[in-house]
């Protein structure tokens, strides 16, 4: 069963839950918040490692999946980790199971779809400003190749960058923090710089750092990141792939090789991945046939859909809508 959650339904469970949470007075920058009752269990913490900058870690478990819609308002700049979990938005996109996130300061236009497995992860939020402060140009600005992270009043830049080793590692780190006190403070003060720096690392040697493999020419990331929120934009109806390399100013050659790189995968298989995680929340909502759900997701042969669909979940659309779960999870 799916929960649909207003923002107004989800700010008043987490607000009561936040008094009846009990404190730790040891630890001063730190806030404890057990999950609602009403939706699950666990914990989430929030810790304010420097000021302004939040750093939240989670570990909780829902009892159905949630679906929770997005308003349109301003949004700090976010880095997220999930170590087990994932999160879907409302084009399709996952954090978590290999991809994590950075949603960039301006108006947050998502929603959100958490199922019922375990969800442990971590992330922080600061204002997009301090930028010009972790990352010093002399003239007190944020650097030229990270202002697309700052919209103030425009859409917000959505980035899912693939989870590593190392991205791994520090996230395990802060969620296991052995230190308490100032010590414990100093100590994420690093580790939060360290995963911001490893987020960012792509993007960084777009812009002329040292990096292992031939660099694309300066913004064709951003470029091929522009076309990838196209395609989620557009997942029904998506353009050709010339169509889509025009839009975003890139050959279609480039365009390819730039998702082979950045997503390991073809813009089609892309596009067939996220078709097939939109899918699999309608069917889980439960009031959507299987012939409308395939419709919907561009599919005008229910058969192929299927096909498709059990390839990627190992289970059929019928037994999804079912409450089954797949294979693969």
């Amino acid at each position: 069963m799916t929960i649909t959650l207003t923002p107004e339904q989800e700010s008043e469970l987490w607000a009561e839950a936040r008094q009846n949470s009990q404190q730790n007075l040891s630890e001063p920058f730190e806030s404890y918040c057990q999950v609602p009752k009403q939706l699950g269990k666990g914990y989430t913490r929030s810790i304010e490692v420097y000021p302004q900058v939040w750093l939240g870690i989670g570990n909780y478990e829902y009892y159905d999946d949630v679906l929770e819609p997005g308003c349109e308002c301003v949004h700090p700049l976010q880095f997220v980790v999930r170590l087990s979990g994932k999160i879907i938005d409302e084009f399709g996109a996952q954090i978590g199971e290999g991809y994590t996130a950075i949603s960039g300061g301006g108006i947050q236009r998502n929603m959100n779809f958490l199922d019922s497995q375990a969800h442990v992860g971590i992330g922080f939020s600061m204002p997009p400003e301090l930028l010009a402060t972790f990352f010093p140009t002399g003239d007190g600005e944020i650097p030229p190749q990270l202002r697309f992270l700052a919209k103030g009043n425009e859409w917000q830049t959505l980035l899912y960058p693939k989870t590593t080793t190392a991205i791994q590692t520090v996230a395990q780190q802060i969620v296991n923090c052995p230190y308490h006190g100032m010590t414990k403070r100093l100590y994420l003060q690093a580790k939060v710089l360290e995963l911001m720096a490893l987020q960012l690392a792509p993007f960084l040697a777009d812009q002329g750092e040292p990096q292992p493999q031939p660099r694309f020419r300066a913004g064709t990331v951003e470029r091929i990141y522009q076309a990838r929120e196209i395609l989620l934009s557009r997942l029904e109806n998506p353009p050709t792939l010339l169509e889509l390399a025009q839009q975003v100013g890139v050959s279609d050659r480039t365009l390819q090789r730039g998702f082979q790189r950045l997503f390991d995968t073809t813009v089609f298989g892309y596009l067939t991945d996220k078709r097939m995680e939109r899918a699999k929340r309608w069917l889980r909502e439960g009031n959507r046939t299987v012939l409308d759900v395939a419709i919907m997701t561009g599919y005008s042969n229910p058969t192929h859909f299927s096909v498709a669909f059990k390839r990627k979940f190992g289970i059929s659309p019928s037994q999804c809508r079912l409450g089954e779960k797949s294979v693969w999870r």
